[in-house]
């Protein structure tokens, strides 16, 4: 079964770092695309980053100059590097992977960032 991983989640002051991980199981195939989402309680589902298998990047404007997405040298591995945290980033981040010719979209379970003022 394919199935993604997250981790880095935790608790950090504004304008500190965090480093999400996500690691992608099950699949002798690459992702086409993968990406981070977040959630905050109440709210919508949102993209933060994604990345393709050509690393083409693309952020959400909220997070540009703050947060770089990459992939990792082992296969359908995913990074985010999270600079000049605000309290506004607080949620569950969930590593997101397209996969095949359909786009089959794979979750992972969620990591939760908490950024306190």
């Amino acid at each position: 079964q394919v199935h993604l991983v997250e981790s880095g989640g935790g608790l950090v002051q504004a304008g500190g770092s965090l480093r999400l991980s996500c690691a992608g199981y099950g699949s002798i195939f690459s992702f086409n695309v993968m990406g981070w989402y977040r959630q905050a309680s109440g709210k919508q589902r949102e993209l933060v980053a994604t990345i393709t298998r050509g690393n083409s990047t693309n952020y959400a404007d909220s997070v540009k100059g703050r947060f770089t997405i990459s992939r990792g040298n082992a296969k359908n591995t995913v990074y985010l590097q999270m600079n000049s945290l605000k309290p506004e980033d607080t949620g569950a981040y969930f590593c997101n992977g397209e996969l095949g010719y359909y786009r089959t979209a794979y979750w992972g379970q969620g990591t939760q960032v908490t950024v306190s003022s």
